[in-house]
């Protein structure tokens, strides 16, 4: 899966999870200053993403991941085949 393809998928559960539009999530959305997302929403999300994406996401790993460009750099690097 491409990055682009990554991003995609990452921008649709924000706008499913965050109630913000796809179209306006960039690499630079940060979860807590933009979306507002709170420790559990965070925990939420990381956990969704392993569930799409097949990827496991440590607690650490999960820590820095604060802006959507991360996540999508992260997961296109430690998904499964």
């Amino acid at each position: 899966m491409t990055e682009q393809e990554v991003f995609t998928k990452i921008a649709a559960i924000i706008e499913d999870r965050f109630n913000y539009s796809a179209d306006k999530v960039t690499n630079e959305l940060n979860f807590q200053n933009d979306l507002d997302a709170d420790s559990i929403d965070i925990v939420e999300f990381v956990l969704e993403l392993e569930d799409t994406f097949g990827a496991e996401i440590s607690d650490d790993d999960a820590e820095k991941l604060t802006t959507v460009g991360q996540a999508v750099s992260f997961i296109a690097a430690n998904q499964k085949g």
